[in-house]
């Protein structure tokens, strides 16, 4: 753009009023001889604007400043030396005025953004959360197995159905909303270290294992609103940082003499063996005999069985699987039975088609063999506490529970291979059955000599 040089005046509302545009041009200019790069142009359609004209790095630059009408000469001459500081401080006026008008915006969109985010319940940034997670891929994986999924949707659950599966001493006939629900309704903005603080008090009473486990789920969920551009602006991402809230979690405690003792392996076979349901019987000492989490064994497919060489495949909670022994009593106890589907430990009364609760028929065993009460969390434990007779190294037992490597050489060094752990396996099996006065011969497969 060319600067427009004409003659300069001392600028009046006079002068200004007599500006016209010749008929034969399309605008013509007025220029302020008091405050450099200010004029006036008037266009052939009657239009009259304050300009503002200057050399912006070597490069021409004209800005329209105001209408005539609406500015005053004063707030015209202001603003053009406005406009010429900037250019003498080494910027462009069009470059500061666009950033700006993009910081104004942002200011009103964070603020359009927060008013949005206050309104927002908790239950609904928790099925964004669930969403965004449920998705959400590792190393080509999901991030978020079927069981942690499970977890969380149990926390949030309506509750109110009835119970299909069995039910621990005074507990009700229909399930109890979920320990997460008392929270939903709440806003985001309104959940707070004192609001956390609160409904811990009211849970823990109930069921403070369960409190324990939503909290830190509760947690992870707060984490993921802060990083979210819609919560981020309400949440509280402190909220379970604060020392109250803190000390009103419930500490992880094992549960005191929830393993079978020696002496008590004998009367608890003798009880277990009894238990009219085959199925129920085998798994029970399958979660004995191999130091399995109950819904690891309970899940366990013929496919993941293999007769051949001696193997079983764990769906691993922690690592995604496991293959160990087949010890051969356990195997004599699941060659016997019957392949309904394809779940080893079947159940045609159950939707899912596997064995879900056999809590009852445990009980019912204890009781009726005089032993204390025993979960079926505490089979698993057993295991690992008895195979301490047989002085198994610890790493042994630990990579057939399943259990993370606690030591360097563990974790980096030592991989056992299959025949290894079958090995101390079988010893820990005999011991056991010894212990409860089974005599079992393993029948070897193929042809045998006779007399």
């Amino acid at each position: 753009m060319a600067i427009v040089k004409a003659v300069k005046v001392k600028l009046t509302a006079g002068r200004i009023a007599e500006l016209q545009c010749p008929k034969d041009k399309t605008r013509t200019y007025l220029w302020c001889d008091e405050v450099k790069g200010l004029g006036i142009i008037a266009t052939a359609a009657g239009a009259k604007s304050y300009i503002f004209q200057a050399k912006v790095k070597g490069q021409s630059m004209r800005l329209t400043i105001g209408d005539v009408g609406v500015r005053s000469i004063a707030d015209a001459q202001k603003e053009a030396r406005r406009l010429q500081t900037v250019i003498d401080n080494g910027n462009d006026p069009r470059q500061v005025k666009a950033e700006q008008e993009a910081a104004k915006e942002a200011k009103a969109a964070a603020l359009a953004q927060k008013q949005v985010s206050e309104s927002v319940t908790v239950a609904e940034a928790w099925q964004a959360y669930i969403a965004d997670r449920s998705a959400s891929m590792k190393d080509g994986k999901p991030e978020w197995g079927e069981k942690h999924k499970a977890h969380h949707a149990y926390f949030v659950q309506a509750g109110g159905e009835k119970r299909t599966r069995g039910r621990r001493p005074n507990e009700p006939e229909t399930t109890r909303p979920g320990v997460l629900v008392p929270l939903m309704t709440m806003r985001l903005a309104d959940l707070d270290a004192k609001a956390i603080a609160a409904w811990l008090d009211t849970e823990t009473k109930q069921a403070p294992t369960t409190a324990a486990q939503a909290f830190r789920a509760l947690r992870a969920f707060l984490t993921w609103c802060a990083k979210h551009k819609t919560y981020s602006a309400a949440v509280h991402a402190d909220a379970c940082q604060s020392d109250e809230v803190k000390r009103k979690v419930p500490s992880v405690q094992v549960k005191k003499n929830d393993s079978l003792r020696r002496a008590q392996i004998n009367p608890w076979f003798e009880a277990v063996q009894k238990i009219g349901n085959p199925v129920i019987s085998a798994y029970l000492q399958g979660l004995l005999l191999t130091g399995a989490r109950r819904n690891e064994l309970a899940a366990l497919r013929w496919a993941d069985v293999d007769f051949q060489w001696k193997s079983l495949t764990i769906r691993d909670k922690v690592e995604g699987e496991r293959t160990i022994p087949l010890t051969p009593y356990l195997e004599h106890l699941i060659a016997a039975l019957p392949r309904r589907n394809e779940f080893v430990f079947s159940s045609p009364a159950a939707a899912s088609g596997r064995l879900e609760e056999p809590r009852n028929p445990h009980n019912k065993a204890l009781t009726a063999a005089a032993l204390p009460a025993l979960s079926l969390h505490g089979l698993r434990r057993s295991f690992g506490t008895l195979s301490e007779w047989v002085e198994v190294p610890a790493g042994i037992v630990a990579q057939i529970m399943g259990h993370k490597p606690s030591a360097i050489a563990e974790k980096h060094y030592i991989q056992r291979e299959l025949d290894l752990l079958h090995l101390w396996h079988v010893k820990i099996e005999a011991w056991i059955l010894e212990q409860a006065g089974i005599e079992f011969v393993p029948v070897e497969k193929g042809l045998r000599a006779v007399k």
